[in-house]
Order: structure tokens, then sequence, then C-alpha cells
């Protein structure tokens, strides 16, 4: 999103700057902050046939804040009256309600620190219609404004902040539903000697994409006007339905990522391209993803192959060195979202559980034990890694499967429930433990 503003800012159609809010405890804003909020972003891939290589510097950075070390400079943002958006990346898992007290420093969810910091400046602004906030959860879960703003409400609710505050945020703060679409490793470790010699300078913040890009927002088209992205070159649609783009982003492209990457892991492989690459885990990918996502989706199917094509090729970019250990970060919940409606949704189209969606649940069970490979680091929230300590703490893979599937708390639903899916993670989970990933994917590639 700061490139997005960078172009626009370059273009000549905005004139603002960003400032980066650190979400975790630990981050990266005091390396942000000693380059003054500059990073070298490389773009590159295939597109339309010729390769493309390109790098800018992005300046439209201001400044970052670690509110964890620096609540009160956090909250001091809250009292300027040209703030206006509000973009968020925090991952399947932060947005989400966690009742706490009115803080006086840093809460540990994203809402708290959020309805914080509207708190401070509707105290500060005085709940002026014009102080009113648009909001651009990226994070991918369905209606991500709406759930948002449920979040910040109960807050508002538990804390007493009084009906005039809760009419600002009905009245005058718009919470927009986004999907964004593009590859980001991030950080190109083994890349980075040769670029900085290319470069003649060093630079912590060296970040590495695709060339494709895709952000929709469906919200009131006057905001268009706001935040002409179009108008920068930017490929951003506004719609009143993003529903069909989210089936087909979600369905496919995250849930071919989630479906695989922790089995591809297992079986010894670091990064997507190389599992797109290897004979095995290749053949698995492009399988999950024709014959059990693509059929499951709720849309034209010549129009989903299509697109499942396109995401496959993308995976394959010569550029990216995509690891599957970043992507990993709280599987649970992206398995919740990318891959668990795709399922249910073969279930009762085909009457059977999807072999290798199925399989992939096993192979979260599995990733999740925490010792698959020297270096292996889980990395979620830590409620998740206490309760798959428990799981691995059971004697047998029955009890193992039986207590993750029932965790509802996980998946919103008892998937001891779904006919058959116990058996098949079961069955699977034994393979992986007995024989492997490999022999166990091989098992169910030749039953499918």
């Amino acid at each position: 999103i700061d490139w997005m503003f960078h172009r626009m800012n370059e273009s000549g159609v905005f004139n603002g700057s960003v400032v980066v809010v650190q979400p975790l405890r630990k981050g990266m804003v005091d390396s942000l902050n000693e380059q003054n909020g500059l990073y070298t972003l490389y773009l590159r891939g295939i597109d339309g046939g010729a390769t493309r290589n390109e790098r800018e510097v992005i300046t439209s950075v201001s400044r970052g804040i670690n509110p964890y070390a620096d609540w009160a400079a956090f909250l001091e943002t809250a009292g300027n009256p040209e703030t206006r958006f509000v973009v968020s990346n925090t991952t399947e898992a932060g947005i989400a309600y966690e009742p706490v007290e009115k803080p006086t420093d840093c809460p540990p969810s994203f809402p708290a620190k959020l309805t914080a910091w509207l708190d401070r400046r509707f105290e500060l602004l005085g709940g002026a219609e014009e102080t009113g906030m648009v909001f651009l959860p990226c994070e991918l879960i369905n209606h991500n404004g709406a759930k948002l703003k449920e979040c910040v409400l109960k807050h508002a609710a538990d804390w007493g902040l009084g009906d005039e505050f809760i009419r600002w945020i009905e009245q005058d703060c718009v919470f927009l539903s986004t999907l964004v679409d593009r590859i980001v490793p991030g950080y190109p470790v083994d890349e980075i000697p040769a670029m900085e010699a290319e470069l003649g300078y060093s630079d912590n913040l060296i970040c590495a994409a695709e060339i494709f890009h895709l952000l929709v927002i469906e919200g009131p088209r006057r905001l268009q006007k706001e935040l002409p992205f179009d108008k920068a070159g930017l490929n951003v649609v506004w719609t009143d339905d993003l529903q069909p783009y989210r089936t087909r982003k979600v369905g496919v492209l995250n849930g071919a990522h989630t479906a695989s990457v922790l089995a591809a892991y297992l079986g010894g492989l670091d990064t997507v391209r190389g599992m797109m690459e290897d004979p095995l885990f290749g053949a698995y990918v492009k399988q999950a993803v024709f014959e059990e996502i693509v059929p499951a989706l709720s849309m034209d199917e010549a129009e989903a192959r299509s697109f499942a094509a396109a995401v496959l090729e993308r995976f394959q970019n010569p550029f990216i060195r995509h690891e599957l250990l970043s992507i990993s970060l709280n599987s649970v919940s992206k398995w919740k979202v990318r891959v668990l409606p795709t399922l249910k949704s073969y279930l009762r189209e085909f009457g059977r559980v999807p072999p290798l969606l199925g399989f992939s649940l096993a192979a979260l069970i599995a990733f999740y034990k925490g010792d698959a490979r020297q270096g292996h680091r889980v990395n979620d929230q830590e409620d998740a890694l206490g309760f798959f300590a428990r799981v691995w703490a059971r004697e047998t893979p029955a009890e193992r499967v039986a207590m993750v599937l029932e965790n509802a708390a996980f998946w919103g639903e008892d998937l001891t429930k779904l006919p058959g899916l116990e058996t098949s993670v079961c069955s699977a989970l034994e393979d992986i433990l007995a024989e492997g990933v490999a022999s166990a994917i091989s098992k169910r590639m030749t039953s499918s």
C-alpha cells in the first residue's frame, strides 16, 4: 500500500504520506526510521510474455511508530485533522474481538488499539463530521470492513465511550471491505549482496514483489475521488460486490498456498517455486487446484480454470523466492478462511472429503508438532501454540486429530461433524508419521 500511495504522489494526483504503526511487539520500525522511511522495492516477473525487472525507492513513508514502546506517540497521531485513511494488514488472526479493559498502555489486539486511537481522536477533535476516518482493512477475511467495525463498536460499548462517540463511528467513519492480491515475499536475503552492489547503497529493507497487483474495494464510489488510484495507473476496482473476486482469489491462490506449503515444508522444500518445480509436490498442487478447488467454486468453471492457470504461473515466477515458512504464519486461521469453505463445498457437491484438501489438515497438525526439520519455526498466536503442545502430548494420532477437529474456537464449528473428515485426516496423519509426507501424498494422488 505504501507503493500505491507513492505512485499516486508521483503522478501528482495525491499529496500525502504514510505513518507505519508496528502491529506486533517485535518489528522493524526502528530500521525504517533509521532509513528516514525510505526503502527499495523490486517488482519482477513475466508480464504479457515479457520479462520485467524494475526497482524504485518508495518515498511515501514519513516515519514508523512502535506503540508498544511509545503508546503516547501513537495516540498523538489521532489529533492530526488531516489524517484520513487507516489501512491494516494484520493477517486473518488480526481482526478479532478480545475483551480488554480500556487501555492505559498498548493492548495486544489491533481492534483495541484502533478503538483507543479513535477515542483519542474524538476527544481531541470533537467528533465533527470532517474528522471521520476511512478504513481499508486488507486482512483476508470476508466482509473485513464490517468485522472491524463490529469489533470497534464492541470495545466502545465495553469502555462506555458514549452515544456521541458511537454516532460518530456509525455516521462519519466508513469501513470499506477490500480484497488485495499481490505476492510479496519481502526481503530477498540471498540476493542482497548483488542488489546492494547494483544499487550502490545499503538498504536493510529491500522488498521484492511480483508485477501483478489488484486491489478490490467495496464501498461508496464517492470515495474514489479521495483515493484516485486509477489516475495513477493502478489496478484498483471499486465495486458494489467483491464476493466474486474474493471467491476466486481466496479459493484458488490463497487456498493453493495454504493447502500445500506445510506439506511441502515437511517434505524438505523451502520455497513456492521449489515446490512447483518438484515432480511430486508440483503435481500435488496442480491436482489440488484443478481437481478439488476449482470444481468446488461457485463460479463459471472456464473462468475459474483460466484464473487458476494464471495463478500457478505466478507461483513459478523466476524472480520470486517466496519462503514456505513465511506463508506458514498463522496457518490455523488461514486454513479456516482459505481451505475449509472449499472443502465443505466439495463435500456438499460430491459427497466425499476431497483427498488432498483433507490431507492438508493432517499436514497442518504434523507441522505444528514443531520438530519436523532443524530450524523449524511455527509462527502463530500463543494460544494456538499452547493448544498444539497439548495435542502432541496425546498418545495416538486418532486422539490428536479428534482434539484438533473438535476445537470450535479454531474453526467456528466442530469439524468431527463433517462426514468422513475425521477418518480422512486421521489416516493421513498416521501415514505422515509412519512413512513420511511424500509417501503419504503419493497414496492420495493415486486414489483421487
